[in-house]
């Protein structure tokens, strides 16, 4: 499609979605899976994201889209590991400042941004390693 930067980056009824490039020169539209955080091939959403056909539908930076997933991941997502006790440590510092009942401070911002940032490329390099053609643990350096 003319003037589509691929790739692109989306959260789509409050789920991550990206729309790459293919090999041959098409687009591919990956969406997080909700029941295992791994990249679901969901081509047929293709019109409806680059239209914005019907609404909740919001363009996203790679760093916003970083953080999306893992936000997304986090809260659907159950297990035991280094990437779930990331979740679990930025799950502390929010319930922490509710208790307090103060928002986040600027600290504790940036630290969950950089938490987030680290277990997206963990899960990531795991999607990687079990074949998941979605994957792309890259994504956090752009």
């Amino acid at each position: 499609m003319p003037g589509l930067v691929l790739p692109s980056y989306y959260l789509y009824h409050q789920s991550p979605v990206k729309i790459v490039k293919t090999p041959d020169g098409g687009a591919r539209v990956w969406r997080v899976a909700i029941d295992t955080g791994g990249w679901q091939a969901k081509n047929d959403l293709f019109t409806e994201i680059v239209f914005d056909v019907g609404g909740d539908i919001f363009r996203r930076t790679p760093e916003e889209f970083v953080q999306e997933v893992e936000r997304f991941r986090a809260h659907y997502l159950e297990g035991e590991g280094p990437v779930f006790a990331l979740y679990e440590t930025v799950q502390a510092l929010r319930d922490a400042a509710k208790a307090q009942g103060r928002p986040l401070s600027p600290k504790e911002q940036a630290l969950i941004r950089g938490i987030r940032q680290r277990s997206f490329v963990m899960f990531e390099e795991q999607l990687l390693a079990a074949g998941d053609p979605g994957a792309d643990p890259d994504l956090a350096a752009r």
